[in-house]
């Protein structure tokens, strides 16, 4: 007899004891829950759920992250006689609103970071926090102390409600009974696709019925291991299956679309040989399998899969269908590519592609227990809109009766909305999303969705969005970021239109757009990547109403709004945190994250410096020196921020590891600061002679003070000119000189043979703030360490008006890690005599210098920002004297 509920499910295999249940990825390393350990957690939350109020049919929202928390949460509350409704955390406002009244929740599981979103939500219910301290009244584990209880859900108890993605409306929730799910489970396992020893990568969110149905119960049933992501990005989904050790991912289309655009992308960059080599390759790989049945890519492509995933063998794409190229590309790389196709409406999975007779170009046969037909409208000709029957079809829609009557006949039968026809082996090949079909005056049946594949491709286009408007073809056309860059208002406008029209010369006169209107922000999509078409007709109206450049207001734009993958990127704690401090710096700034670091926010190589110590601060991520030459925008930045986490967890702080300068050191760094040998030295008596008769003839010095006799110590002068240093001979005798360094720019002063010697002898230090910071300041805090003293610019460069700048946090870092007297010093005229953009000085200016009282440790104190403010303070004192 087969299974009828959840709980029947996971008992009616028999895995060996001490199985891993689930790997969950943390930011270093990864926690295990066995599958004893799970079941248990689960028995106790149904028990707990029942003794707190929750009966039969009540429903338990969960509103979090993926975790295994969140896995032993929903099989507790189905087990409870409850249905689980699983929430997307990054559903729009106005869509959790209406969820959460339509589906009138008696729980809601979340986390205290999402919990505020619930506050204008109508409707009452217990909050319960999965990351609420143990004794606290609303944590979940409270819910944990009852003794295990045995499931009291039948075959007919609704399991879960799983709410669509609202492409042509507001979200309809979906009502599945364990019936429904065990038994399109019990169908995908029968299939021998996967098995007990197998490691499932999941890099979706749970809250769809796809990654929950084939994601967490069908490897449960199995035996075999989930393991969890840290987030939902790149680098940590990369973690994941090479630390993970993953034998199967399940994806969607746009994650696959993502990672071979990533691969191709690398190939080119390696040049025009290893690129023409790279597709002579996968050729050949597709020829072998294709012609002979050999699948020879894994060797070919074997150093591939040991950077990326040793042990994956499988690539499974639901969600939306998979473009058959890409599918190929997939396994001439050396993966077998799974493939299939249901709605949430059927739990998901009516058809899958038998790994023996993959045929990528369709949705594949019909699961077992699974009947299809097609409804041609009396035609005759077998193709129609797809109709599909089985234990695993709803039973109709929540509060929707008359929807559920439109799709679901007497007889079972429940309408897909999808056209397609079934050949004679039984495979199911589909033509388009029936709803979705533009039906113009004249006859003409349009698939959108072919259209806008065509009009994507146009140079400068990222994304399209077909709907009709006075019976012709329209278009909603959002420019690449290159395009953005490029043009503006107006010209942009007209850029993107001419590219779209170009494009579709190549389609019949039935599919060119009459109308293209150009957005700016990505088209509103679901998180699996379908585009809301509902949306894009409000869209499009708004357009119509608007120019573009009106639209693009002067704030941030809502995470609600991004793009899916950007969505999923923020997934990531630390690439949101970095996103919640740029939106707060950039309040008054349109941000998105195409925004250019440089050209749009201004944050140039010097700012960098700011930038990071600012993320460090406020985000706790710790970019490396080498990020700056990987950053152009705010997502290369999310994304450095989100791989950041993973590298540097757990190390120091900058200020912390600056109490160790030398470590940081690159070994030719560590040979500057050596005492120069006698011929070095000798050379620089004559080089100081020379800059001090240079200093005279061009300009006429005033000095007021002096400088300590003792040191070590840091003189922070203001920066006006070149001829600064110049300037500041004057002030020092021959003995201070010897025991200073100077901090130079690296791009100046290092730039060949001649000035590398120069600068040398000058006891100038390579300094590049904005390309090593993390090196530059080292090399400042090494040389206070070793007991010399410092002449350091804290501006970071030359006042473009003559206005003392705010100085840069960098001297910060350094005396707070090694702590010295500062001595700040006010320099004046210098400007008058070589001004920024001067090619030569004008000499007999005359110059003032005043040496202010050096600042002490315990004046200044330990916070970097405010030793930075005690130090303008002092100068700007100076500048008033």
């Amino acid at each position: 007899m087969s299974v009828q509920t959840v709980d029947e499910l996971l008992a009616s295999r028999s895995p060996e004891s001490g199985r891993e249940a689930v790997v969950a990825m943390t930011r270093d390393g990864h926690e295990t829950t066995e599958r004893a350990e799970l079941l248990e957690r689960a028995a106790k939350l149904a028990a707990g759920l029942r003794e707190a109020g929750l009966e039969r049919g009540d429903r338990v929202v969960l509103f979090a992250p993926n975790s295994p928390d969140w896995i032993a949460a929903a099989l507790g509350v189905m087990n409870a006689g409850g249905s689980v409704v699983p929430l997307d955390t990054q559903m729009p406002s106005e869509d959790l609103r209406h969820v959460l009244a339509d589906s009138t929740p008696r729980f809601v599981f979340t986390t205290s970071g999402l919990e505020e979103r619930l506050a204008d939500a109508p409707g009452e219910w217990q909050v319960r926090l999965f990351d609420a301290a143990t004794d606290a009244p609303n944590a979940w584990v409270s819910l944990l102390q009852a003794e295990p209880a045995g499931s009291v859900a039948q075959a007919g108890d609704v399991a879960a409600v799983f709410y669509t993605s609202g492409t042509t409306g507001p979200p309809k929730g979906v009502p599945l009974t364990h019936r429904n799910l065990a038994s399109n489970v019990e169908a995908l396992c029968t299939e021998e696709v996967a098995d007990h020893r197998d490691r499932v990568l999941v890099p979706l969110p749970f809250h769809h019925v796809y990654p929950f149905t084939v994601g967490i119960l069908v490897p449960l049933t199995l035996g075999a291991s989930i393991i969890v992501p840290f987030s939902l990005v790149g680098p940590q989904i990369v973690r994941g299956l090479r630390d993970g050790e993953a034998t199967v991912m399940l994806g969607v289309p746009r994650l696959y679309e993502a990672v071979w655009k990533a691969l191709q992308d690398r190939v080119a960059g390696r040049g025009r040989v290893p690129a023409l080599l790279f597709r002579a390759m996968l050729g050949l790989s597709k020829q072998a399998r294709q012609r002979f049945g050999l699948r020879p890519g894994r060797r070919l492509f074997g150093s591939l899969h040991q950077r990326l995933a040793p042990r994956l063998r499988m690539v499974v794409a639901g969600g939306a269908a998979l473009d058959p190229a890409l599918g190929r590309n997939l396994q001439a790389l050396g993966w077998e590519v799974a493939t299939g196709y249901g709605l949430s409406e059927t739990s998901p999975i009516l058809t899958y592609n038998p790994p023996e007779r993959v045929r990528l170009d369709a949705a594949g046969v019909a699961l077992p227990g699974v009947e299809l037909a097609i409804d041609d409208g009396g035609a005759g000709d077998g193709r129609g809109e797809v109709m599909a029957r089985g234990p695993n079809v709803f039973a109709g829609y929540l509060n929707l009766p008359d929807k559920t009557a439109k799709v679901l006949d007497a007889d079972g039968w429940f309408r897909t909305g999808d056209t397609g026809e079934i050949d004679a082996d039984g495979f199911l090949y589909l033509h388009g999303r029936e709803s979705a079909m533009i039906v113009l005056s004249g006859g003409e049946n349009i698939d959108p969705e072919r259209v806008e594949g065509a009009l994507q491709s146009a140079e400068g286009i990222r994304e399209a969005g077909v709907l009709e408007h006075d019976d012709r073809l329209a278009v909603v056309a959002v420019p690449d970021a290159g395009l953005m860059r490029e043009a503006a208002g107006e010209e942009l406008e007209r850029r993107a239109r001419e590219a779209v029209n170009e494009v579709a010369k190549s389609l019949p006169t039935h599919h060119r757009p009459g109308v293209v209107r150009v957005a700016l922000d990505p088209l509103p999509r679901t998180r699996l990547g379908k585009l809301r078409r509902h949306k894009l007709e409000e869209l499009f109206e708004e357009l119509g109403r608007e120019d573009a450049v009106s639209r693009a207001r002067p704030e941030p734009v809502s995470p609600e709004s991004l793009a899916p993958e950007d969505q999923q990127l923020l997934s990531d704690p630390g690439a949101e945190r970095t996103w919640n401090y740029l939106a707060e710096r950039f309040h008054d700034r349109r941000l998105t994250p195409d925004t250019g670091l440089a050209d749009e926010l201004g944050i140039d190589s010097l700012s960098w410096v700011d930038l990071t110590l600012a993320l460090q601060d406020r985000a706790g991520i710790d970019l490396d020196d080498s990020a700056i030459e990987r950053v152009e925008t705010v997502r290369d930045l999310l994304q450095e921020a989100a791989a950041a986490g993973v590298a540097r967890e757990g190390q120091a702080d900058l200020k912390e590891q600056l109490a160790d300068p030398e470590s940081l050191l690159e070994a030719d760094q560590r040979t500057a600061l050596e005492p120069p040998g006698a011929l070095r030295r000798g050379a620089g008596v004559l080089l100081l002679g020379g800059a001090r008769l240079l200093s005279r003839l061009l300009m006429r010095v005033e000095v007021h003070g002096q400088f300590p006799a003792n040191g070590p110590y840091v003189i922070a002068p203001r920066h006006l000119s070149f001829v600064d240093a110049l300037a500041l001979l004057p002030a020092l005798d021959r003995q201070r000189l010897e025991s200073l360094y100077w901090a130079g720019f690296q791009g100046y002063l290092f730039t060949g043979p001649l000035s590398r010697a120069f600068s040398r002898t000058a006891r100038i230090l390579p300094v590049d703030p904005g390309a090593a910071p993390r090196r530059s300041l080292a090399l400042a805090a090494a040389t206070v360490q070793r007991g010399h003293g410092l002449i350091w610019f804290p501006e970071g460069q030359r006042s473009p008006d003559g206005s003392l700048q705010p100085l840069r946090p960098g001297i910060g870092l350094v005396l707070a890690a090694q702590p010295v007297p500062v001595v700040p010093v006010w320099i004046e005229g210098t400007r008058e005599v070589m001004a920024p953009g001067q090619r030569f000085p004008r000499p007999g200016g005359k110059v003032r210098i005043v040496i202010g009282d050096p600042v002490d440790p315990e004046v200044y104190g330990s916070d970097e920002r405010e030793i930075v403010a005690a130090l303008q303070s002092a100068l700007e004192e100076l500048g008033r004297r």
